[in-house]
């Protein structure tokens, strides 16, 4: 590895926006790692530039630093990864957003029917949710949270 592959912290930090505390930060946790050069300051493979934009996205859209990690953990930390690497690690998180799009939308057509216990009314209770069933399913609007929610109460 050639020494220009190698740029120090405020250059990464510079060039994601990424504060330099929340890089070592995302280092701590193991999503990027940090070489020492002869002085003891940190150095960064360039394509760590890659790899936090990918963190800054997966985060907006509610992917925890774990699963970042765990989606991260199949790319190569020794080498720029390749078109190849970052194909595996596409399908795995188009796989969570495709199911994380599903829930969303399953949200937002209920949302309107739906809200808390599983009624907008306290007169269809009754109806939608007799005996609470509901709260066996646990706390939380459940029919919300769980596609097949009101199936479950159903049969509880």
């Amino acid at each position: 590895m050639k020494t220009t592959d190698l740029i120090p912290i405020g250059q990464l930090a510079a060039r994601t926006g990424v504060a330099v505390s929340a890089i070592r930060f995302y280092e701590d946790k193991g999503l990027i790692r940090a070489m020492r050069n002869a002085g003891g300051q940190r150095r960064f493979l360039r394509s760590d530039v890659r790899r936090l934009s990918f963190v800054m996205i997966a985060q907006q859209l509610g992917f925890t630093v774990a699963e970042i990690g765990e989606l991260l953990s199949g790319l190569p930390q020794e080498r720029t990864p390749t078109k190849a690497d970052w194909s595996k690690i596409s399908a795995q998180f188009r796989e969570r957003l495709d199911a994380q799009i599903e829930r969303l939308e399953l949200m937002r057509d209920r949302l309107d029917v739906c809200i808390g216990c599983g009624c907008l009314s306290l007169s269809n209770c009754a109806l939608y949710n007799p005996e609470d069933r509901a709260a066996r399913l646990g706390p939380g609007p459940r029919y919300l949270m769980e596609r097949n929610g009101a199936a479950k109460a159903a049969e509880a």
